[in-house]
């Protein structure tokens, strides 16, 4: 199984993975011993889908030394790789739009009847693959879908085309699925959506879902990605507010900082709007993180515009950015647009944009300095063996010396610098370690 794309690809890869498990398949060492290989694809950037095709052309090679394999493609990519496939790939087996997954058992089986190709891209108003459980790789975080699809239709983004309209799973079944992953050892769930805080099930909408996976016994910490600025309210403030295991950060997607182009992007907010919200985040929450999407170079977009986005950051200052050159996908709004920007000139704009959220980060690092903060040990980090990282409550990475300090650990660590986009610390406590997992 492989996986690109966002976080709701990777969630969806496990899903598919326990369904194989409970038809009696087991996951290969190798692609080369596989019986059959899955592409899990996003459609979100041009870049993802050329990274597609080279690896068909790479797998058509080994499928040319195994002919038994099957060779799989899944996700948001499917819808626009169906033509393509059945026109020039034919070694490729089948190809599933992200609800049709419950037919993969029985794909595997295809071969006993047919070798023709099956494509299956069918969007649904109803599925959230109920009643299905994913089969995770150990570790600290769990991803847990609450809903699929987006209805938000902003004009850049191809979603509502590739997962169909929004459908929110029950409360109970999230419950349930956020438990059976604190019994095998997951101490953070972070519930995901295309818009997550759209989410409403009969009458529970985000807050109480938030408040019900807050009650948990054992899950130490929960995070969410990635909420609409039209839909965070003062509920869900309060809820985040109110429990300790919440996670004291919020990402929130600006886009961009003028009017106008938000306007384009049908974006449904005024920068007014946001800057008041980031405030009203901030007042209820202190000392919360909060992180953003931006992207540079939306068609038509003047350099007056674009100086009003950078604007909007000296503003917020946020403590983190995912940022991004727009890219014109076939379907949106966006893409007829006649007034495209220049590569250049967003290349240059991105940089510009690169460089001042990179002071933002190290100014609200810099904040840290002096505090002691509680940290959940993740992983090794990359730059020394003797040291461990993990974030804070409100999503900084933190380096500091092991110690006795092990993986699973909170632990609290004093912050003495930040550089770059880290924390550095020293060790004052270990806590109670997190169950171990089994």
């Amino acid at each position: 199984m492989e996986t690109y794309g966002c976080q709701m690809n990777v969630a969806d890869s496990e899903l598919v993975a326990g369904m194989m498990e409970k038809s009696g398949f087991a996951e290969s060492d190798s692609e080369s011993g596989a019986d059959a290989v899955f592409l899990n694809t996003c459609a979100i950037r041009e870049h993802a889908e050329d990274k597609i095709h080279s690896r068909l052309g790479k797998l058509r090679m080994l499928k040319s030394e195994n002919p038994g394999m099957i060779i799989g493609i899944m996700g948001c990519m499917a819808q626009h790789l169906k033509d393509n496939i059945l026109q020039n790939k034919p070694f490729v087996d089948f190809v599933l739009g992200p609800d049709s997954y419950r037919r993969i058992p029985e794909l595997l089986r295809r071969h006993e009847e047919t070798s023709a190709s099956v494509v299956d891209t069918r969007l649904s108003r109803f599925e959230v693959y109920e009643n299905l459980y994913p089969s995770r790789q150990e570790g600290i975080n769990a991803w847990i879908s609450i809903m699929r699809g987006c209805d938000k239709f902003c004009t850049f983004c191809i979603v509502p085309f590739t997962r169909g309209r929004e459908r929110s799973r029950p409360v109970e079944s999230i419950v349930k699925e956020a438990q059976q992953a604190v019994d095998h050892g997951f101490v953070e769930i972070t519930l995901l959506g295309q818009n997550v805080n759209s989410y409403r099930h009969c009458d529970a909408r985000f807050p109480e879902l938030l408040d019900a996976v807050a009650q948990i016994p054992g899950v130490m910490r929960i995070r969410f990605t990635s909420p609409h600025p039209e839909d965070v309210d003062d509920d869900m403030l309060f809820v985040i507010r109110d429990h300790a295991n919440i996670c004291n950060s919020v990402h929130l997607p600006l886009q961009a900082g003028a009017d106008r182009i938000l306007q384009r992007m049908n974006r449904t907010y005024a920068q007014a709007q946001f800057l008041s919200l980031t405030e009203r985040i901030r007042n209820i929450l202190p000392g919360c993180g909060i992180s953003t999407d931006i992207i540079v170079g939306f068609p038509g977009e003047t350099e007056e515009e674009f100086d009003e986005t950078l604007a909007v950051m000296e503003k917020i200052k946020f403590d983190s950015a995912f940022t991004f050159k727009y890219s014109s996908r076939p379907g949106t709004k966006a893409a007829e647009y006649s007034d495209h920007i220049s590569e250049e000139v967003k290349e240059v704009r991105l940089a510009k944009l690169l460089d001042l959220q990179h002071e933002h980060t190290l100014f609200r690092n810099r904040q840290e300095i002096g505090k002691t903060v509680n940290v959940l040990v993740e992983k090794e980090s990359k730059k020394s063996s003797s040291e461990w990282a993990g974030r804070t409550d409100n999503n900084k990475w933190v380096i500091f010396p092991k110690g006795s300090a092990e993986i699973f650990d909170f632990v609290d660590v004093t912050i003495i610098d930040a550089r770059g986009v880290s924390l550095f610390g020293e060790i004052i406590q270990v806590g109670k370690k997190s169950h171990a997992v089994v």
